[in-house]
């Protein structure tokens, strides 16, 4: 495969800004090419840094990053905004389409996970589900800053690709405590409960890989971390929301990413060098 970087000074608000522009004949860039009918991918304002970089939040199920996501975006509606992820799976109770998740069906989400049409996607307790490219851009143009609310699989694979992100990992005080969570739902079976306690004693392993989260809340009280998640967002009174550099580089196993080397590419002003042990480009400062 043939890389090209373009690197284009472009002079904004009489600032000289540095625009980077991929072409690269991947799924990821004949989607877009066909959407936006034009031969050159320029990223989105929300992947180039003229919004506010976005915040993943990931953890197991049960340990209640949904529930922080929701309060963080009702207290501060024209902050944030949530990316809605789409799923194969049933919906639950009281779940809306297009609120709560995209629910799809299957075929089809292969089909725009083939067509490059997803930043991340995994397979999880025998469902799809994935971040769309659309739904970040969804938010970012409304210009709030996008929430993303997915598994340690899909958290790899945002690391990995362009989008530059902060990564925060929510785990529960114990293993106990978190069975004691999901078995009080009472929305699934014994089977199903024991698979998704299989997966998270996995991610809370995964989620102390270093260099993969930026931080790590402890949600044994929900008032208490959802105080310490705004105060490392700095929304404290008075402070200003953090920023945060590019981060290094992580190794994502080729099978959760979305679309293979397509989006895995770091942007960053520098000089570019192939890494074929990762099958993967990588552009360093």
């Amino acid at each position: 495969m043939i890389l090209y970087i373009i690197v284009s000074f472009v002079l904004v608000f009489n600032q000289l800004t540095l625009l980077l522009i991929l072409q690269v004949n991947t799924a990821f860039v004949r989607e877009q090419k066909r959407r936006f009918e034009t031969d050159v991918v320029a990223w989105s304002k929300g992947v180039i840094g003229e919004a506010e970089i976005p915040i993943v939040i990931s953890g197991p199920s049960g340990v209640g990053k949904g529930t922080l996501i929701s309060k963080l975006v009702e207290e501060f509606p024209s902050k944030f905004g949530f990316s809605v992820s789409h799923t194969t799976r049933a919906s639950r109770n009281k779940e809306q389409n297009g609120v709560h998740y995209h629910f799809t069906e299957r075929n089809v989400m292969e089909k725009d996970i083939q067509d490059g049409k997803f930043l991340e996607f995994a397979s999880v307790h025998g469902n799809l589900y994935g971040t769309s490219i659309e739904a970040v851009e969804a938010v970012t143009d409304k210009g709030k800053r996008c929430i993303l609310d997915i598994d340690v699989q899909g958290a790899r694979s945002v690391r990995a690709s362009s989008l530059e992100a902060i990564f925060i990992f929510i785990r529960p005080p114990s293993f106990e405590d978190l069975e004691k969570r999901l078995r009080a739902r009472g929305t699934e079976t014994e089977e199903q409960i024991q698979k998704r306690l299989k997966n998270a004693r996995v991610e809370l392993e995964q989620g102390n890989s270093p260099g993969l989260f930026d931080h790590i809340l402890v949600n044994d009280d929900l008032e208490t971390c959802y105080k310490n998640l705004k105060k490392l967002l700095g929304l404290n009174e008075g402070a200003e929301t953090i920023h945060k550099l590019l981060p290094e580089f992580v190794e994502v196993p080729l099978e959760h990413t979305a679309s293979k080397i397509d989006q895995k590419i770091l942007i960053n002003c520098g000089n570019a060098e192939e890494n074929s042990d990762r099958n993967t480009y990588v552009i360093y400062s």
